[in-house]
Formats: structure tokens, C-alpha cells, sequence
């Protein structure tokens, strides 16, 4: 885990660096295995409230390592998504913490969508985005066929994967695929305080945002309204709602703790 994945702790933000930059950190089965076990200590660690997800050198993450099977062999590449690219894609979102992507370089294949699994996804402005299963007779995995009609439509969608076009970070947030392209120098620092000033936010509204969020692809509206009520009746018991009422009226910050809704 301390070779492939880098994980370290600034106040209550977890940072993952994903470390092979000699391969563009390309995603291998030990790189794999080790973001399992960092999102697994993240979920069971209270006082870890925001996460940063980034890549090491030049790269953010070029994608499955292909160099592992150069062989051309036939094979059954459902195996490989069923036990790691899917658990991934599920436990960010499912994770009840912000996830933040700061993208540094080349996203390409399933790492161009594992950037698109976070909650907000930030690139600097030499990074670029590329859908590029077509090159090796494959379709986008790794959710991308889930999250680009999503956030940029179907017809981009599709020609983004049919054509395996590689498009710039600025490109990307003009089309709504990132939340925004930044500069390059300081680019390190601006996501660290992107991701800081999340952590400082209410964990528990967090949480429900991203239950809704993720329940909206398939609600219809009147279901969707029920869950809205439902966990906004879970988040007016809790005491970060009582301190931001009370900050409200006193004209001065919250501090939120995070502190569950008391029981009974």
C-alpha cells in the first residue's frame, strides 16, 4: 500500500495519491486492493470528514495497466471489473464523505472515469480527458457509460467514447464534465484548500446530499421528493442544524461537528 497509494492526513482531510508514475499510475490490482483499504479505514474514521484523490508525476491515472498482458490472449475482462473496478466505483459513491479528484495530468480510460466517480473533480489546466476503450476494441467501464450521459449529455457521451477523442481540462468543465479547470502553478495547494473548506462542512447534510444525489438517477420525482423529506427530517435533529441556526442568528460562522441526531 505505501509503494502504489500514498495516504496521508492534513487536519481532517485524508489524501490519496495514487503512486506509479513511472506508469502514469495506471491501475493494477495491488493499486487496487490498496484504494480499497484506504476507502475502507476512511469510512470507519470519524474524524476524517472530506477526501482528496490525486495522482503522483505527470499523470492522474492513465487507466487499467495494460502493460500486465500484452499477450493479445482472449480473456474474460468481466473477472477483473466484477472484483475491482466496481467495488471501487460503488464505495465513492456510496462513501458518506466528500470525495474531491484533483486531476494533474493525463485521465484516460477507466482513469478518466474514476475521476468522474468523486463528488467534485477539478483539473489543472495541462490535463486532458480521454475515453480511450476504442483504441483496444473495448467500451467504457468503470461507470462511464453511467456518469458522461449524465454530465454531458448522450450526444457527447457517445462521441466522446465512439471517437476516443482526447479533450483539454478546460474543454472538459466547458462541457460540464468537471466541476473546473485551474491553473497550473498552484494548482496542489488550491485543491488542498478546495478540499479543506469541505471538511469544514455539516458531514451529516454531506452525507444525505450525496444519498440523494445518487438516488435521483432512477427516482422518479414523487420519489424523490419523499427522500428529499425524509432525510431532511434526519438532518433537523441533528446538532449541526441546531448550531447553524443559532450561527444564523448570532451573524457569525458555524461550527459544525459533525455530531449524530441524538438517539430515541
Amino acid at each position: 500500500m505505501a509503494e502504489d497509494l500514498l495516504v496521508t492526513t492534513v487536519g481532517a482531510v485524508r489524501i490519496l495519491t495514487l503512486n506509479r508514475p513511472e506508469k502514469l499510475n495506471a491501475l493494477s490490482p495491488a493499486l487496487h486492493e490498496a484504494l480499497a483499504e484506504a476507502l475502507a479505514a476512511i469510512e470507519s474514521d470519524d474524524a476524517i470528514h472530506a477526501v482528496l484523490l490525486t495522482g503522483a508525476g505527470r499523470g492522474f491515472c492513465a487507466g487499467a495497466d495494460l502493460t500486465q498482458n500484452l499477450s493479445g490472449d482472449l480473456r474474460d475482462l468481466g473477472t477483473a471489473i466484477d472484483k475491482y473496478y466496481n467495488p471501487l466505483v460503488r464505495r465513492m459513491r456510496a462513501l458518506p464523505k466528500p470525495v474531491v479528484a484533483a486531476v494533474n495530468g493525463v485521465a484516460a480510460g477507466a482513469g478518466a472515469n474514476l475521476a468522474l466517480a468523486a463528488d467534485i473533480v477539478i483539473a489543472c489546466a495541462s490535463a486532458n480527458f480521454t475515453q480511450a476503450f476504442v483504441r483496444i476494441g473495448l467500451m467504457p467501464d468503470a461507470g462511464g457509460t453511467f456518469f458522461l450521459p449524465q454530465l454531458v449529455g448522450d450526444a457527447r457521451a457517445r462521441g466522446l467514447a465512439m471517437l476516443g477523442e482526447t479533450i483539454t481540462a478546460a474543454e472538459a468543465a466547458t462541457m460540464g464534465m468537471i466541476w473546473r479547470c485551474l491553473p497550473d502553478e498552484g494548482f496542489g495547494q488550491a485543491a488542498l484548500a478546495l478540499v479543506t473548506s469541505l471538511a469544514t462542512k455539516p458531514t451529516q447534510a454531506i452525507a444525505a446530499m450525496k444519498a440523494a444525489f445518487n438516488a435521483a438517477a432512477t427516482n422518479s420525482l414523487d420519489a424523490q421528493l419523499d427522500l428529499e423529506r425524509d432525510l431532511q427530517r434526519k438532518l433537523g435533529r441533528t446538532p449541526d442544524f441546531a448550531e447553524g441556526m443559532r450561527a444564523f442568528a448570532e451573524k457569525r460562522p458555524a461550527r459544525f461537528t459533525g455530531a449524530p441526531a441524538p438517539q430515541g
